[in-house]
């Protein structure tokens, strides 16, 4: 990875060089600072997250743009990478950060364009694009044995990611998330592909952030304002709502579409996890990612362990944060990694 440093002052002072252990990468390889106008911008914007979101942001640079990044843990850890999906960014994360990782090293991901991830204008908010970032992410800090966690459109993104570097791949845990075709598309969501009138709602009014805090969640009744917040800051402008746009258009619903072969490879390359660990947490009060589709992961993966949640929508970690956390650990308790492949723990983790 190629990044200019900033500039030392007074009030920026120059970064310390990232510490690299002897025999394997930094747990920041490439993790260099942003530029100043970024840095400051994020940093400004991160003081108003600190009470629901107090984990250490780190940046890389990603070609021409930088992904920022959590990660949390004992860096010899077991990894758990945990891809988010659309209108939502890392914070969605935060309770299971919170909660794993004093025993896991925990990495989220911000895709390019969402959370503090650079946002360009002409970025690749593909499926194919954003699978690219999630393999240069696991590259650049040497992830192994890695503990999948998708939501969302992250389940089509990790999937595409884990059909291609098998080799990776350990465990699955899979939350309200798809990884094949939708059998039909929302209106509501129809409603924001409609030419003219899809970016003037996305990305002119941020409704679809908008909607998504009062349509995701059926327990957790109206979201607590810093919550709200959290999940809006990143995205205050038309310029910021770049991705939130381009994740609506880029869902395949005909063979005419960029995406579609894509999907269709995901879909196909799940028949070699058929076998693996998989935890499948699920939100039956979920109008966009419905029972049929955990049935169709039930056929996919027919050794899951499977807990629903009645009283719980598509952003199940907002109503079940706790509930899902521990079912997460007792499943990596349960399905340890082979001897010969768990990493050694630093001591207390």
């Amino acid at each position: 990875s190629q990044a200019g440093s900033p500039p030392s002052s007074a009030a920026h002072p120059a970064p310390r060089p990232a510490n690299r252990p002897r025999g394997g990468k930094s747990r920041q390889r490439g993790a260099e600072r942003p530029p100043l106008l970024l840095q400051d911008d994020r940093r400004r914007l991160w003081n108003k997250l600190e009470q629901e979101f107090p984990f250490t942001p780190h940046f890389v640079k990603y070609g021409e743009h930088w992904l920022h990044f959590i990660d949390e843990g004992p860096p010899n850890a077991e990894t758990i990478l945990l891809v988010h999906g659309n209108p939502t960014w890392s914070f969605f994360w935060r309770s299971w950060i919170g909660r794993l990782k004093d025993r896991y090293r925990v990495v989220a991901i911000d895709l390019l364009g969402c959370g503090f991830s650079e946002k360009p204008s002409d970025g690749n908010y593909t499926l194919a694009g954003h699978a690219k970032s999630v393999a240069f992410l696991a590259e650049e800090l040497g992830l192994e044995n890695i503990t999948l966690g998708l939501h969302d459109w992250g389940g089509a993104i990790g999937m595409n990611f884990a059909r291609q570097n098998p080799d990776l791949v350990s465990r699955l845990i899979l939350t309200n998330t798809a990884a094949f075709q939708h059998p039909q598309l929302p209106k509501r969501i129809g409603l924001c592909r409609l030419p003219g009138l899809g970016p003037l709602l996305v990305r002119g009014l941020g409704g679809f952030t908008r909607a998504a805090l009062s349509m995701t969640t059926a327990k957790a009744g109206r979201l607590p304002r810093t919550v709200r917040r959290g999940y809006k800051l990143p995205y205050s402008s038309w310029a910021d709502r770049v991705a939130i746009q381009a994740f609506v258009e880029d869902i395949p619903m005909s063979a005419s579409h960029p995406s579609w072969a894509e999907l269709e490879a995901v879909e196909q390359g799940l028949e070699q996890f058929r076998d693996h660990p998989a935890l499948i947490l699920w939100g039956l009060q979920d109008w966009c990612f419905t029972p049929q589709i955990l049935e169709r992961w039930r056929g996919l993966l027919p050794n899951a362990t499977v807990q629903t949640f009645e009283e719980a929508g598509h952003w199940l970690l907002e109503d079940e944060p706790d509930r899902t956390a521990e079912a997460v650990a007792r499943f990596l308790q349960e399905n340890p990694l082979p001897a010969h492949e768990a990493e050694p723990t630093s001591a207390g983790a």
